[in-house]
Order: C-alpha cells, then structure tokens, then sequence
C-alpha cells in the first residue's frame, strides 16, 4: 500500500501547520522478511526507508522535508550541516541541497577512530565530492554544541558576505524540526499495518540524535497507537539516550499541538550493542549484518541500521520481543557506508 501526504495528514492533520519541502511522492514499502523471520522464530518485516528515492535513500530525507521546508520558506540559498565522516544527513542535506537549488556546505567531524582510505574517501564522502558539496573538517567530533556554533560561526561570514544561509543544528538545544518527519512516517507505517489487518507488537529504531526514534513515538502515540517502540543506542549509552529521547518526544509533542504527553515509561531504549562506540563494529553488529545479508539480501551498514538489527537480536536474547511475535524493522539506510567500513566487514 501506498500512501500520499494528504492521507497522513487526514490522520494527523497537525502536519499541515509546518512547512514542508516534498522530497518523495509514495510511501516506502513495508517488506515482509520470510526467511530472517522463520530463522528468528517471529513474524519480522522492514519498513524500507533505505530505498526512499533520494541519493540513496535512508531516514534523513523525512527529516530535511521539513528542515529544508523552512530554508525555502526563508529563500534560502544555503545550507549548512555537520556530522560524522560517513554521515548519512549529510549527504542526503547535500542531495536535498542540490534539488532545492540551494548550495551545501558540509561539515565533517572527527567522530569515529578510524583513519584508513576508504573511510576517509569511499562511501558517502565520495558521493558527498560527486554533488560538488564543499566540505569543512571539524575535529571536536563528540561536541554537539562546539560543531554547531562553528556552523553559526560560517553561516554568519556567508551572510556577512550577502548570502542567505540556512544551519541545521544537531544540537539538543534547537527544535527537532526534523522529528515531524518520523511522525509522519509512523502514521504512514500504521496506515500499512492497518490495510494487512495486522498490527506489529514491537517497532525496532535506531536511536542517535533521536529525532527518528521520538517523532516515530510522538507520531505512534497522537494517533492512538500503543505499539511498543524500542530504540537501540547507536552513539550513547541508555541512561543518556533515555533523558535525551523523553525531552525530544515531549517537544515533538509541542510541535504537533501538544495533544499526547510522553512519560519515561514510553521510551525504551538498549545499549547492550553500542560497544565499543558510534560507528565502531563489534561482534554482534557483523552478526546482524551478515545474517540479514545471507538471509534476505537485506543491506545494512555498521552505524545506524547494522547495529538496530543487531540490537534487534539482542532483545530476542533477552525475552523483550518473544517467540512468535511480530516486529516492524525500521531500515534507515546507510547503504554508501558499507563500502567506507570494508576492511571490518571482511
């Protein structure tokens, strides 16, 4: 099934009050995964956010429809963003950038202990040199607020200089605009669910900035539906990223009339995955990976969808999603990765 943005907002008209740049035109497919799920022992499906049609696709194009939806709104004729060496928003900002007319600027931080070539140079940064963005280096890669004032600090010289530039703050002290996109994506997966006549027991996301992770539970809990949403930490530990996903899910809630309140009971969140670090392979993420690999031909990367899956496994070990139960994957992409981290996958 496919949906439209007018059908989401029919369901969550809240959507409408904020402005939106359309990046895609359907809904991603929600793809049954027979043989990983028989290998599980549960029902299992991905919604395949890494195959929206944007550069490759993943979770960060939802979230620049409404970034970008407030730069046009302001005429803006560049954006700024930062983010790890191989970050996915970047790139998608840097594609979004290039259809929206306007010219990227793209800081990268030093926020990964890896400094072989195809890190540096292959994956998303070689598409980052494809769409002509003009990157910046930044070496204080765990200092949201330090990366952040240093894009003001550019944005500010552009304007100084006649432009009209546009920054997308990380940083947990700026609206989470972007998590409007993950509302909207969860009324769209339950729009899915509800045309099977069957509805999943546990939604897997990754959990990093937190704006997927909080917009899907705002979106899930102010369209009534009780779905237990399991975050896997893919940068910091669980007590961190609880604190950090309750403010986020609460000022999403704002955003969208606060109608729905989220308490700490709603937000679930596991590290058991997260070492040794953000962007870092371990064990269990290779596992994932190659299991969704060999099973389903599913390709997932080491930071963000790799680690979810493995932190997917993780709960089944530990009795939080049971035997025959059924689970939403949500695949947020990452795709270019995988060629950056070829050295720990083979």
């Amino acid at each position: 099934m496919s949906t439209n943005f007018q059908q989401l907002t029919q369901v969550l008209p809240e959507l409408e009050n904020h402005p939106r740049a359309p990046l895609f035109s359907r809904s991603s497919d929600l793809e049954p995964l027979h043989n990983l799920g028989q290998h599980l022992g549960i029902k299992l499906d991905a919604k395949r956010d890494d195959s929206l049609p944007l550069a490759m696709g993943g979770n960060k194009v939802r979230q620049l429809e409404y970034y970008l939806g407030q730069a046009v709104e302001q005429k803006a004729d560049t954006v700024l963003i930062t983010g790890a060496v191989q970050s996915n928003f970047v790139r998608l900002c840097a594609a979004a950038a290039r259809k929206l007319g306007m010219r990227p600027i793209l800081q990268l931080e030093d926020r990964v202990p890896k400094d072989d070539v195809a890190y540096n140079t292959s994956g998303n940064v070689l598409l980052l040199k494809l769409m002509g963005g003009e990157i910046e280096y930044f070496p204080e890669g765990e200092n949201e607020s330090a990366a952040d004032a240093n894009l003001d600090r550019m944005a500010a010289g552009i304007a100084a200089e006649g432009g009209n530039p546009f920054v997308i703050h990380l940083g947990i002290n700026h609206p989470p605009i972007g998590a409007l996109g993950y509302a909207a994506a969860a009324v769209e997966t339950w729009l899915q669910h509800r045309a099977l006549g069957e509805m999943p027991d546990h939604v897997v996301v990754p959990s990093g900035s937190g704006l997927t992770h909080a917009g899907f539970l705002v979106g899930a809990r102010a369209i009534g539906w009780d779905v237990s949403v399991l975050g896997i930490c893919v940068r910091r530990d669980a007590t961190q990223q609880s604190a950090r996903i309750l403010r986020r899910a609460n000022e999403v809630a704002e955003l969208l009339g606060g109608k729905v309140t989220i308490t700490e009971a709603d937000v679930q969140v596991d590290d058991t995955s997260l070492a040794p670090g953000y962007g870092q392979m371990n064990a269990q993420v290779l596992k994932a990976i190659t299991s969704a690999a060999e099973k389903e031909a599913l390709l997932l990367d080491p930071v963000y969808s790799g680690r979810t899956m493995a932190g997917l496994l993780d709960h089944l070990e530990s009795g939080v999603i049971k035997p025959g139960e059924h689970v939403t994957f949500i695949h947020t992409g990452g795709t270019p990765a995988i060629f950056a981290y070829q050295s720990d996958l083979q």
